[in-house]
């Protein structure tokens, strides 16, 4: 198997890479700015910053080497929550969210030398009802500062989360099917 490089600091990641049998991969993270075109939809807008990162990683890659970027964002109504600058704004974030439906959108990019695929996956995440006082005991937790639209699934945001349509690991940040399907166009099999 060619040498894998995660182009990514996500613990998140790292941890579901592992989850798939993925244990030995270098972590290159690759200094890029987040930002995209105007008039993108939320599929196109994570697909591109995806390729801008793997354009960034590969400069620290050989040519064997194949490097995994992704890039998740939260759309509440085709506005983007990105992580929250402070407490306040996580609260303003949760409070739009709560008792409503929400889409989260990962973009991926393989790329091994000029061989690159990218793609996205997208999650509808219902969120339940919760009050302020919940909303502000959850922010104290510290989990949501790090994090697009200010909760984490696989943590105790996982308390404000009424449902998912699609893929839970796409929550999280890597949607691993997805994923192992584009890792086969590179020779890779992961079973």
């Amino acid at each position: 198997m060619a040498h894998i490089v995660l182009a990514s600091a996500s613990p998140r990641r790292q941890e579901l890479l592992r989850r798939i049998g993925i244990t030995e991969f270098d972590i290159r993270v690759p200094e890029t700015e987040e930002s995209y075109p105007e008039g993108l939809s939320p599929r196109q807008i994570v697909e591109y910053i995806s390729r801008e990162k793997a354009d960034a990683a590969v400069r620290l890659c050989t040519v064997d080497e194949i490097v995994i970027t992704a890039d998740t964002m939260v759309f509440l109504d085709d506005a983007r929550l990105g992580k929250p600058a402070d407490e306040a704004d996580a609260l303003r974030m949760l409070t739009a969210l709560q008792g409503r439906h929400h889409t989260v959108c990962t973009g991926v990019t393989v790329r091994q030398g000029d061989h690159t695929v990218t793609e996205s996956e997208e999650t509808e995440v219902i969120f339940r009802p919760a009050s302020e006082k919940e909303l502000l005991a959850y922010i104290a937790t510290g989990e949501p500062m790090d994090k697009a639209g200010a909760y984490g699934i696989q943590g105790k945001g996982s308390l404000l989360v009424e449902g998912i349509r699609g893929d839970f690991f796409n929550v999280m940040g890597l949607p691993l099917l997805r994923l192992s399907r584009m890792l086969e166009q590179f020779g890779i099999t992961l079973w």
